[in-house]
Order: structure tokens, then C-alpha cells, then sequence
């Protein structure tokens, strides 16, 4: 009976997750349609996102791509289109495919900001158009804070919604100009 009880209360072993496991952004159940293309065959699978982070997203798909294939990646939710660059990360038969974004446009990382947003329920990330394109030059008197202040306006405006992203986008770069 010793033996029996003090194996019982030996802790359990612990399972340690493989470094491909391990995620750098939090994922959240997101259902939106999706298109995952491949251009070397000229192959189009389509599916349905069941998972969304900032770093990629699950596919669920009947043939899925193999590991380590080169897509550009199609979800459309909520009347907007999220398009990026990606690599298959993981691939089941029958079930679907990891896949982690390689290369995504400044306009597409807002709409996958917003998205990310609401799922968490927090504000979205701020918006990096600045550094992503080119950093304003400070006017004559050395103060850039006016254009501060109008990148931060428009920025609100269009998470808000009163601006669209084209029209955002197309006021930041004449900003930077």
C-alpha cells in the first residue's frame, strides 16, 4: 500500500511543447473564407480561416499544401480583404494548413490590426506607416510635431472608420511628401 500511495502522489510529467510549438503571437478563433493560392502550379485551395494571430493564421482545407510551400494567402471578413505573402508551416490531410505570413503591405497590416482588435477586445497596435515608408523630415524650424499630430489624427480617423483605408493611406503619404 506505501508504494501504491507514494506513486500516486509522484507530479505528473510534463509535456514540453517542440520550438515549432511555440508561438510568438496569441491566436484567436476567427471563421472567414479564405483562398490560399500557390503560383509555381498555379493551384487555388480554398477553405476557411478557423484561427487568426499577426503572425498567420489556420486554414482549414481537404488538401492542403505541403510544409514549407510559398502561398499568397486571401481572407475576406466583414466586407474587407486581407491579402499577404506566407509559407505553409503545417500541413494535415483532411484538415487543413498553418500558415505563417513572410511579407505583408502596410495597408494590409491595418486591416489585419483591426481584426486582431476586435478579437482581443483591445486597441488596435498603432499603425507604423512612418517608419515603414519613409520618416518625415522636420520643417525649417526643426519642430515636426505638427506632423505628428496630423499622422495621429488621421490614424484615429481611419480606425474609426471615417476615413477609409485608401483614403488614410493616400493622406499619410502626401504627409510624409
Amino acid at each position: 500500500w506505501r508504494i501504491m500511495r507514494d506513486e500516486a502522489k509522484k507530479p505528473s510529467a510534463t509535456v514540453e511543447l517542440r520550438p515549432e510549438e511555440r508561438r510568438k503571437h496569441a491566436r484567436y478563433p476567427f471563421s472567414a473564407a479564405a483562398e490560399v493560392f500557390e503560383p509555381q502550379s498555379n493551384t487555388r485551395v480554398t477553405g476557411r480561416c478557423s484561427d487568426l494571430a499577426r503572425g498567420g493564421c489556420f486554414i482549414d482545407a481537404m488538401s492542403p499544401f505541403p510544409v514549407g510551400t510559398s502561398v499568397a494567402i486571401f481572407i475576406s471578413f466583414d466586407q474587407k480583404k486581407f491579402e499577404a505573402k506566407g509559407r505553409v508551416v503545417y500541413s494535415q490531410s483532411g484538415m487543413g494548413m498553418g500558415l505563417e505570413f513572410t511579407s505583408v503591405g502596410p495597408d494590409q497590416r491595418w486591416i489585419l490590426e483591426q481584426w486582431i482588435s476586435e478579437l482581443s477586445g483591445q486597441p488596435p497596435a498603432k499603425l507604423k506607416v512612418i517608419e515603414t515608408e519613409r520618416a518625415p523630415e522636420p520643417d525649417a524650424s526643426g519642430n515636426d510635431e505638427p506632423r505628428y499630430v496630423l499622422n495621429e489624427l488621421i490614424i484615429t480617423l481611419m480606425r474609426k472608420g471615417v476615413l477609409t483605408d485608401k483614403e488614410g493611406k493616400t493622406l499619410l503619404l502626401k504627409l510624409m511628401s
